[in-house]
């Protein structure tokens, strides 16, 4: 409980640290050390502007499926694998992605954009493996007046015929998350000396110009 009084007593508004903090510090992503990211995108509907941004904590994967950018970066950096225990096979980690907006959404249509957070890990060539635990959640900041105890109140909400620009938001901002959590994370040395070797920028910097994705 104290962990949680003293998060929320030094909450702040600004850039959101990414890369090995908070709970970040010990997360690993496709073989890489990784941690937290977040990403965000604006939306329009009709006449009214939102935000989708999208928190995560990247703990998943294995190498070789990784994909950036559509680029198959895990087929050509196949260095530096860290440390598994030979007893646990395949994807074994488990992500948590945390998709906040303030676009006015019901409780059925924020568990529909909670779901889209897949979509963005299958970007990056996730395949939520069985020992996968992966986890995602949704909420609104909208019509929190509504729910004060003592009177009748009334909600807005998006109608669902144009929820696809908030469930493309979630995919894009999902799968951004997930590559600035590995480009920010740097490498650690852990327990026992096992070492987590983060993602090389040049390497990656390289095969982004190769496949024609990389733009400054």
């Amino acid at each position: 409980p104290e962990h949680v009084t003293l998060a929320l007593a030094t909450a702040r508004g600004g850039p959101v640290e990414e890369g090995n903090v908070g709970g970040g510090t010990g997360m690993i992503c496709h073989e890489f050390k990784c941690g937290i990211g977040t990403a965000s995108r604006r939306l329009a509907v009709d006449k009214d502007d939102y935000v989708v941004g999208v928190l995560v904590q990247a703990n998943y994967g294995v190498r070789d499926p990784l994909r950036i950018a559509g680029v198959p970066v895990g087929q050509y950096l196949r260095k530096d694998r860290i440390y598994t225990d030979p007893k646990l096979i395949g994807d074994t980690g488990s992500i948590i992605v945390v998709v906040a907006t303030d676009a006015p959404l019901l409780p059925h249509q924020l568990k529909r954009v909670a779901k889209r957070a897949g979509m963005g890990l299958a970007r990056m060539g996730s395949y939520a493996g069985n020992g996968s635990g992966d986890i995602f959640i949704a909420f609104s900041t909208a019509n929190a007046e509504p729910f004060k105890d003592g009177k009748l109140g009334q909600v807005s909400f998006i109608g669902n015929d144009d929820l696809d620009g908030v469930f493309e938001a979630t995919v894009q901002a999902t799968e951004e998350a997930i590559v600035n959590a590995m480009v920010a994370a740097r490498d650690m040395q852990g327990e026992g000396g096992h070492y987590a070797k983060a993602i090389s920028h040049r390497e990656l910097v390289r095969l982004l110009k190769r496949f024609g994705r990389y733009r400054k």
